[in-house]
């Protein structure tokens, strides 16, 4: 009884709700629809994105997010980007690959 009552315990301390990202803050509702597994919100490498004077240039290749099955590259207005919250880059892609729906950039320090 202890061993399944610890189990539980466990499994439930290291869920991840659907809509929090792996380091525990939150993606916006709108923006993410699964869990940390099947949703399409995903920390992205920071080697894919590139400042630009238009906004924010993602380069995606697959592996680099769930969902990309081949190269994609977006370009992004800074004013559309949500903060996150980890200093991380995350990407929401909804219905599909092709259609980017959240950005979550970090703070940029000006």
């Amino acid at each position: 009884m202890r061993s399944i009552l610890a189990s539980v315990m466990i499994a439930f301390a290291s869920s991840v709700s659907a809509h929090d990202a792996p380091a525990g803050w939150s993606y916006e509702p709108f923006c993410c629809n699964g869990d940390n597994h099947t949703g399409d919100c995903q920390m992205i490498p920071s080697t894919s994105v590139k400042v630009t004077p238009r906004g924010y240039r993602v380069t995606l290749l697959p592996g680099d997010h769930r969902l990309v099955t081949r190269a994609h590259v977006f370009m992004l207005p800074m004013t559309k980007a949500m903060q996150s919250g980890d200093g991380e880059y995350h990407l929401c892609l909804f219905p599909n690959e092709d259609t980017p729906r959240c950005f979550y950039a970090p703070e940029m320090g000006y």
